[in-house]
């Protein structure tokens, strides 16, 4: 007998890590919790903390290995837009700065200052496009939508750059030509 189940959708989030300035050495988290706290962040009745923004609201958790506290997670909801995740990387790296601590995106692999939420937004269309039409995450479909880039592809400019070579070497040889040749 076959037995189905439905699987519940899990919410998918860009996550920004808050941590030690320092890797390997104890994160103290406290500090971070009170700077947030004076920006505003609070605890809903499930005991989910939100940090609530101008451009929408961060979910605030902590990340824990081995039973230790090694960082506080900052979770932007997948969408097509990203005002609300150039804001938070703007105001989390203000906010690290002030903690002694360091801001991270995993999925870049680096650690990043205020200049950097082009290239996280970036990334984070990216993570929106695949939810959405690879994992059917409803808040991320409208980012599988979007536009193709502007311009031509590189791999035309490429050809078009080659085939331009050609033709103006094509016309230097027969200019020549017609000068020894006449």
């Amino acid at each position: 007998m076959v037995v189905a189940r439905r699987i519940l959708p899990t919410r998918v989030r860009y996550e920004l890590l808050l941590q030690t300035l320092v890797p390997g050495t104890p994160y103290d988290s406290s500090r971070v919790d009170a700077l947030l706290a004076e920006k505003g962040a609070f605890a809903r009745p499930d005991g989910q903390r939100i940090w609530r923004l101008k451009h929408g609201d961060v979910e605030v958790g902590t990340l824990r290995e081995g039973g230790q506290v090694i960082a506080t997670e900052l979770r932007v909801g997948l969408s097509d837009k990203t005002d609300l995740v150039r804001e938070v990387v703007e105001e989390a790296a203000a906010l690290a700065a002030s903690a002694e601590a360091r801001l991270v995106d995993p999925q870049l692999g680096k650690q990043l200052s205020a200049n950097d939420s082009g290239a996280v937004a970036d990334q984070f269309l990216r993570t929106a496009r695949y939810a959405g039409e690879m994992m059917g995450v409803s808040e991320a479909v409208a980012a599988s939508y979007a536009p193709p880039p502007e311009g031509l592809p590189t791999g035309l400019k490429v050809l078009l750059l080659i085939g331009g070579g050609f033709f103006v070497l094509y016309l230097l040889v027969s200019s020549l030509m017609e000068k020894l040749g006449g």
